[in-house]
């Protein structure tokens, strides 16, 4: 039981700092990317602590899928901002608005 409360406290400490990262820097959108798969991790973390505990392997299930879905939206978001500096040479998240079609 007391493990279980420690990871748990240990994933809400990681999840708090994930969301102090999207929150506190915004001109970034690497550092964004990088809080956002922290807070998928964080949860994945999580799940598998209250599967463990509760000796089910559902929680370990979503978690694979969790990190199998942040994995595809982390490939596809460096390679949309890859792509994003070579046309314009700078990341700019203010001017990300002229990418409206």
């Amino acid at each position: 039981m007391l493990t279980y409360i420690n990871s748990t406290n240990t994933s809400t400490l990681l999840f708090l700092i994930s969301v102090l990262g999207i929150f506190l820097n915004q001109k970034n959108i690497l550092v964004m990317l990088m809080s956002l798969e922290m807070m998928f991790l964080a949860v994945s973390f999580n799940l598998i602590f209250a599967s463990i505990h509760l000796d089910d392997i559902t929680g370990q299930v979503f978690s694979l899928l969790i990190l199998t879905v942040a994995a595809a939206e982390s490939s596809i978001g460096l390679a949309i901002l890859v792509i994003y500096y070579r046309i314009r040479s700078v990341i700019i998240v203010e001017l990300m608005n002229l990418m409206k079609g």
